[in-house]
């Protein structure tokens, strides 16, 4: 497992998570570079607000700095007051790893550390929404003990890869 530091994703930070989204590949999953821009616009919007019959209650939102504090990876996401009919918090969560520095564990240190970090000692479930022949990303969300809550893809072509820190049996993470 790699080395690395979660930092609140700022503005100040977009330039170097923004021209990621140049690439063709982060593209086809998650869109341009318009994508990590519009978090600052819509900040704190939905707080509070039924999403999919779950309640938004707080958003985060990272940038994962290697062990030289270089930026390697964005990830954030929603914290509900439940994940659909199971109880307890949930956190739906999107991540992009910089795409020069794909293949070398940096997705799933990022999705360790999110399970892991202060801010998200509440939430019971973490949740990766991935499009099944996003093949490396589905690898990426398994290291890091993510496993399919139904294989079969829901209304949008995504299957939810689920972490429930009850499974971890006091083992902690990794």
């Amino acid at each position: 497992m790699r080395d690395v530091t979660l930092v609140p994703f700022t503005e100040d930070l977009l330039p170097a998570v923004q021209v990621w989204f140049t690439d063709a590949d982060v593209q086809r999953w998650l869109g341009g570079p318009d994508w990590p821009a519009r978090e600052f616009r819509i900040a704190g919007h939905g707080i509070g607000e039924e999403f999919r019959g779950r309640i938004v209650l707080r958003v985060h939102s990272w940038v994962v700095l290697d062990e030289d504090g270089v930026p390697v990876a964005h990830i954030g996401g929603d914290v509900y007051d439940r994940w659909y009919r199971e109880p307890g918090r949930s956190m739906g969560l999107a991540y992009v790893v910089d795409p020069g520095r794909q293949r070398q564990g940096y997705g799933r240190s990022a999705l360790l550390a999110v399970v892991t970090a202060p801010e998200t000692a509440d939430v019971a479930i973490f949740a990766v929404g991935i499009e099944p022949e996003n093949v490396a990303s589905v690898r990426c969300a398994t290291a890091a003990g993510f496993t399919p809550d139904d294989p079969e893809p829901d209304f949008e072509g995504i299957v939810y890869h689920l972490r429930r820190k009850a499974d971890d049996h006091g083992r902690g993470v990794g």
